[in-house]
């Protein structure tokens, strides 16, 4: 959402490299065009101008004059700032010392409240919560049916006594679910109430009574990221009609501006809880206003990417295959690939495993390109292995690699292409692991003696395509090691993860090996 933003405020500060000292005129074309970005990407005018008002003053102050690196203090200035308006410190959720806790969710309709409650489920039972939907939406056609089902994909169970579709009493419901929760010893209720296409008297009435009802711990004020200037006006119409104690962005992962993120905490005061980020319920994350700040501005967000591995990671496991990297045990094979890249793809979507990269941001369009079903041709390829295959990729020949093709639906030239990243990743891997720079012999000191390169594909000199794709054909499953010369040597795209199987333009230009490993 925010990349529009992200590449403006990062080829602002590109223009300040290489300045040994900035002058006044330097800092207000900067902020001028920061000014321009930010209304551009739909963030609120009084926010603009406190923001650009307060970076003007700390980039004009002592810190930035004295220091060696001015254009590298203006964006820690900025970042600073950002994370001010973001809300400064993360802010949990508040729990009820005598459960149950109950978590009330308020919001327009189309803002993405039934599946959020879902989310919301899922996240509460992975963190030892036994949390209960109560289907309070008996407003909009399908919603009550909506909610059993994320709740049944969830594993959360849902208290709906109404079929909905105008039928029932949304508040007699949330009593009831309240007293159901206390029945069946449910730590946490999340009642989902029903929206309106705008904002009007019936809705805060109703959500009014709702809220009396239940006496909520936590009024979450759902609001779909992508409304632009409008997501300020119906945040402070809701909490004059209703009032929240937190805010969950929705719809982070839409192409639109994102302004309403970087408004809605500066012009109501209140802060935002949870961000989902995705389609999937397991798109949704505490909202950390240093991490997106870091986002915003390309430096990535590194300490997400770590939480993620280490719910996903098994801490054994891993220490065995650091070992099997280093060369200190077993080998590592292409079923410990396998393994990991089942792992990591449990973290959530590739594309935005590699956006959470500091720099990411420089491989955007590589990015935008990147098709996610290549990690599925990728797996499928070392499927269709046998067990002696993958734990020996030496031992595939011309005709097994034929066979494995036939078997994962791909060409010999994919499959070549990845056995060869794979031996390049691997090398590079243990390079890594023992101290030493890749390609120059680990740790120990080099003798001077490159590696000899890899085996090429030798071309056919034919004129006749039909004759010339049979000689290349027969010159590959005459040699095991060959390399086909549509492969390009671009050290990075570990594993293949990129494009088509030629090396199209989908390739990620990043190693991706550090991820598996």
């Amino acid at each position: 959402m925010f990349n529009s933003l992200s590449d403006r405020l990062t080829a602002t500060f590109k223009s300040l490299r290489g300045k040994g000292r900035l002058s006044v005129a330097d800092v207000d074309a900067t902020i001028r065009e920061i000014r321009r970005a930010l209304l551009d990407a739909d963030v609120a005018a009084p926010v603009v101008r406190q923001f650009t008002a307060r970076v003007r003053e700390r980039a004009l102050g002592e810190d930035v004059n004295k220091a060696l690196n001015p254009s590298q203090q203006v964006v820690k200035i900025v970042h600073d700032e950002l994370v001010a308006i973001l809300g400064g410190a993360t802010v949990e959720l508040k729990l009820a010392k005598r459960p149950p806790t109950v978590i009330l969710l308020a919001g327009l309709q189309g803002s993405g409240k039934t599946t959020l409650a879902g989310k919301l489920g899922l996240w509460l039972r992975e963190r030892g919560h036994t949390p209960l939907l109560v289907a309070a939406d008996l407003q909009r056609p399908g919603a009550v049916k909506q909610l059993q089902i994320v709740g049944e994909q969830a594993g959360v169970p849902v208290y709906a006594p109404e079929p909905g579709d105008g039928i029932g009493d949304p508040v007699e419901v949330a009593r009831g679910g309240l007293g159901e929760a206390e029945r069946k010893l449910h730590d946490v209720v999340v009642v989902d109430t029903a929206g309106r296409l705008g904002v009007d008297d019936g809705l805060m009435r109703q959500a009014a009574q709702i809220r009396d009802a239940v006496q909520p711990d936590d009024v979450l004020f759902v609001i779909d990221s992508m409304i632009g200037q409008d997501a300020v006006t119906t945040a402070e119409a809701f909490k004059a009609g209703v009032g929240f104690t937190g805010v969950v962005l929705t719809k982070l992962d839409g192409d639109a501006r994102g302004g309403a993120a970087l408004s809605v905490r500066s012009v109501t005061g209140v802060p935002i809880l949870f961000a989902s980020t995705g389609e999937k319920l397991g798109d949704f994350e505490v909202f950390h206003p240093d991490r997106m700040a870091g986002r915003i501005l390309d430096l990535g967000d590194v300490m997400t990417l770590i939480e993620r591995a280490q719910r996903v990671f098994d801490e054994e496991q891993t220490k065995a295959l650091e070992r099997k990297i280093k060369g200190d045990g077993d080998d590592f094979t292409l079923q410990d690939f396998l393994a990991q890249l089942q792992q990591v793809r449990q973290m959530g979507s590739m594309k935005k495993l590699i956006g959470m990269m500091p720099g990411a941001g420089q491989m955007r369009q590589a990015l935008d390109q990147f098709d996610e079903r290549e990690v599925d041709r990728v797996e499928a390829i070392v499927r269709s292995m046998t067990p002696a295959e993958r734990a020996d990729p030496k031992i595939i020949n011309g005709s097994r690699r034929a066979r494995i093709a036939r078997g994962s639906g791909t060409t010999v030239q994919a499959v070549n292409q990845l056995l060869q990243r794979f031996d390049q990743a691997k090398t590079m891997m243990r390079s890594m692991a023992r101290g030493g720079r890749p390609g120059f012999g680990g740790g120990k000191k080099s003798k001077g003696r490159m590696q000899a390169p890899p085996r090429v594909a030798k071309k056919s000199r034919s004129g006749n395509p039909a004759k010339r794709a049979a000689e290349e054909r027969a010159f590959l499953e005459g040699q095991p090691d060959a390399v086909p010369t549509a492969v390009p040597d671009r050290p990075g795209a570990a594993f293949g993860l990129g494009g088509d199987a030629a090396g199209g333009p989908g390739r990620i230009p990043t190693g991706l090996g550090g991820i598996f490993g």
